[in-house]
């Protein structure tokens, strides 16, 4: 697919000129041309500050979703995503920040986001766990952080002094990311995801260097995904994990080990290789709601239940390059 750039008529806090963007993009799968890095942050900058009227913004989304996302232009989206919001800071110590993204929630199996997210804390390295507080038919991790008594935080100093603490950290998009927010509220009247879904999940929300764990549901975001972070991916902003989602969430399979990449200094190396399903399935949750999902952690963190294989060596890769990123490696 070929790429344009876009002559600018941008003037500063005025509407901004969308159609010669839709032009180009929505001409559909086989016809679209993919706009330039700066473009693309230009445009998504804009859409984030409600400078783009809600017919050519329908426009943009329904345009994205039929061509797909360009290297570049998740590149450039991302950029202006991450400038809409302020960063956190995270407490110094042996472990760079580890972000969690939790978007999907659970439909058939127990979510075990927290538990991975608890397993972490208690090694200590400090967690943020970013996302959605419900979901209609799914089960959130927000919602399984509440039933263990993690409340989400109500501010960035809340979430920073949680991990000052040695606690998990949750922070709702809507709090984190209000204009994310936003984007991903836009499902509930187009019907379809639109490119917030991707960039939530590998957006890097702290000012310093952080080990981002990144889920993709469909082969097409390993290929982008894989190069954007191995050949787009700012430098000195930590690591990323990349692996098949657990019904789109960022923990491994309980039932088997899916294969993680390690993108680092633009390198991509096999953490896991991809397994077929464990000889035992581990003794997991007799439901998949809060309170016996939580009630289940709990007493995995007490030792009474065993950590399922695939969850455990997840932690130890995650501890490994999160260290690594501490210590300037």
């Amino acid at each position: 697919m070929t790429t344009v750039s876009i002559p600018h008529t941008d003037v500063a806090g005025e509407p901004f000129p969308a159609a010669r963007f839709i032009k180009e993009i929505g001409r559909g799968k086989n016809g679209a041309r993919s706009m330039t890095r700066d473009d693309a942050r230009a445009l998504y900058g804009a859409m984030l500050a409600g400078r783009v009227s809600e017919l050519e913004l329908g426009g943009i989304l329904l345009s994205m979703r039929i061509k797909g996302e360009s290297v570049d232009e998740i590149a450039g989206f991302l950029e202006a995503a991450e400038a809409s919001f302020a960063p956190l800071h995270a407490p110094a110590g042996q472990y760079a920040p580890i972000v969690i993204p939790s978007y999907n929630g659970a439909r058939k199996m127990a979510n075990l986001t927290a538990l991975l997210a608890l397993l972490l804390v208690r090694a200590g390295a400090p967690v943020l766990v970013h996302g959605v507080t419900s979901d209609p038919g799914r089960v959130t991790t927000a919602e399984v952080l509440a039933a263990l008594g993690v409340p989400a935080a109500a501010s960035l100093a809340e979430a920073q002094a949680a991990m000052a603490r040695g606690e998990a950290a949750f922070m709702a998009i809507d709090t984190l990311a209000p204009a994310m927010a936003h984007q991903l509220s836009l499902r509930r009247i187009l019907g379809v995801r639109n490119s917030a879904h991707t960039l939530v999940k590998i957006m890097q929300p702290f000012a310093g260097p952080a080990l981002r764990l990144v889920s993709y549901t469909h082969p097409e975001y390993l290929e982008m995904l894989g190069e954007y972070f191995t050949t787009a991916a700012p430098g000195g902003r930590g690591d990323a994990f990349l692996m098949r989602g657990t019904e789109g969430e960022t923990v491994a399979n309980a039932n088997k080990a899916q294969q993680i990449d390690w993108f680092h200094a633009h390198q991509r190396t096999v953490l896991v290789e991809k397994q077929a399903l464990v000889g035992q399935l581990p003794d997991l949750p007799a439901e998949r709601d809060a309170a016996t999902t939580a009630a289940w952690i709990q007493a995995v963190l007490r030792g009474e239940v065993p950590v399922p294989p695939s969850i455990a060596e997840q932690v130890e890769q995650c501890l490994m390059a999160s260290r690594k990123i501490a210590g300037g490696a």
